[in-house]
């Protein structure tokens, strides 16, 4: 075996094939992604009722999001991976167990003294949502892979958006700090459920932890499709995290003057987007993954656009627009994401784990970028300055997904 990362990218260290797929483990695997996943959005429609329970400015409280994003992307980049190193099923267990500490911390934090180094370490072991979407890809068919990763992303869109609605609600009537309770029973919950029934998982590589990490430069290098992936869902995800990390403070400032359960009440809207997932796989399996991402890109631009302009209309225009903007941009990114798996899953089988860990490290770093971005926008400048910044970046998004030139 070669010792470049560049060149020996994925050694198979076992030949043996994974059990296989029954309806069972894919909605599993698909509830484990949902609620894990989850816990990077719960804290998005209650900052507004954060902030002044514990005293912290609009821009201060913005952190909470923005370090739980940044976590999320660096857990990908150095955990993600070892997923072709090791068994998956192990990797999620562990993470989970360090996931329901990091969310107790969170509960009982007096200030953002605490909760934000809490809601780096959230960041930082919800990765295990990232071990459970490859474990999918690796034990579907080839015939029906975009299939299956399209219902398992179902469940981790699905638990993105109605986190929102549900964290609103628990928010309002009990709490901000029941969330992050009831959050943490959830996983120990769907952990012990997905341990019963995800099958062993053979490692792929025997890559050094060292060498495994080196390899992602490799890969990066090697694969322009892996390339215009990570950089266009990572413009995407910067006008989506912008528009979530914000709606919750600008829906309970004037005019509107809301709370936390209207604000997550617009996770609805956007999980109507979330169907569309197995939809989306299933075109791509079909018509190829360039269509979907060039149709996902462009409906973001013009959801963005359109929210934009509609900044300073009337109250109750603005809500219809935000209303409809979510579902159209949601649609949009899920259906690129998706897409996007699906074509980085083919590249190399024998490393799934760091393909999906490029990719996802682009996507949330386009998630702290945009938290960071849109509180500061908002704070100085305005809402309709929060979706131009989500509408050029989607706008950029497009250009990269429509060119099938190498970017370097």
């Amino acid at each position: 075996m070669s010792s470049n990362p560049a060149v020996s990218l994925s050694t198979p260290a076992s030949t043996a094939q994974p059990a296989g797929l029954s309806p069972l483990l894919v909605w599993m695997l698909a509830a484990g992604a949902a609620f894990s996943v989850a816990c990077l959005y719960y804290s998005q429609p209650m900052l507004g009722v954060l902030a002044q329970n514990l005293g912290a400015s609009d821009q201060a409280v913005g952190w909470v999001p923005t370090l739980t994003q940044l976590g999320y992307a660096v857990g990908i980049l150095l955990l993600a991976p070892l997923g072709d190193r090791h068994d998956r099923r192990n990797i999620i267990a562990i993470k989970a167990a360090l996931l329901v500490v990091a969310l107790v911390v969170a509960t009982v934090s007096p200030s953002l003294v605490l909760l934000l180094p809490a809601s780096l370490l959230i960041g930082l072991t919800a990765t295990m949502a990232q071990d459970i979407v490859p474990s999918a890809a690796a034990l579907a068919p080839e015939q029906q892979r975009g299939k299956v990763v399209g219902t398992v992303m179902t469940g981790l869109l699905t638990g993105i958006l109605l986190s929102r609605v549900l964290s609103g609600l628990v928010a309002a009537q009990f709490g901000w700090r029941a969330v992050f309770g009831m959050a943490a029973v959830t996983i120990v919950l769907i952990t012990l459920c997905i341990r019963r029934v995800l099958p062993p998982m053979a490692p792929v590589t025997q890559l050094p932890y060292l060498q495994l990490l080196a390899s992602l430069k490799g890969l990066w290098n090697q694969h322009a499709a892996l390339r215009r992936a990570a950089i266009g869902q990572g413009l995407l995800a910067t006008g989506f995290s912008a528009f979530w990390s914000t709606l919750a403070v600008y829906l309970h400032g004037e005019p509107f003057g809301m709370g936390s359960a209207v604000a997550g009440s617009f996770g609805l809207a956007g999980a109507a987007g979330a169907l569309a997932a197995p939809l989306a796989g299933h075109m791509a399996d079909r018509r190829g993954p360039q269509v979907v991402t060039r149709l996902g890109a462009g409906l973001a631009v013009v959801a963005f656009a359109g929210m934009g302009l509609a900044a300073g209309w009337p109250v109750h225009s603005q809500l219809v627009v935000l209303a409809v903007g979510a579902v159209l941009f949601d649609l949009g990114v899920q259906a690129t994401l998706i897409s996007h798996q699906t074509l980085i899953y083919s590249i190399d089988p024998g490393a799934r784990s760091r393909l999906n860990a490029v990719l996802f490290v682009g996507m949330f770093t386009g998630m702290s970028l945009g938290a960071a971005l849109g509180s500061a926008l908002l704070a100085h400048v305005g809402w309709g300055a929060v979706m131009g910044m989500a509408a050029c970046t989607s706008l950029a998004a497009f250009g990269v997904v429509w060119f099938h030139r190498p970017i370097r």
